[in-house]
């Protein structure tokens, strides 16, 4: 399940775990112009677990899921 709001600056999309073992914390994702940053609280450390992606390594990251194992460069479309 997830859900998606718009914020004055930013788009967040909240997914949550759902199932019946191993559940994981809910992951935050807050787009913005600049960037987009992921969030998940990790009961462990008892402290949110924040990442900050490029628009550039967002993309990458996006173009990664659909590749198979090995090294790629994007290249602009032009």
């Amino acid at each position: 399940m997830f859900s998606i709001e718009h914020d004055f600056d930013a788009t967040v999309i909240t997914l949550v775990d759902e199932g019946s073992t191993h559940l994981q914390e809910d992951v935050i994702i807050q787009a913005f112009e600049e960037g987009v940053v992921i969030e998940q609280f990790d009961p462990r450390r008892d402290d949110v677990v924040r990442i900050t992606l490029s628009n550039a390594q967002l993309r990458e990251l996006a173009a990664a899921l659909n590749l198979p194992e090995g090294v790629y460069r994007l290249t602009p479309k032009g």
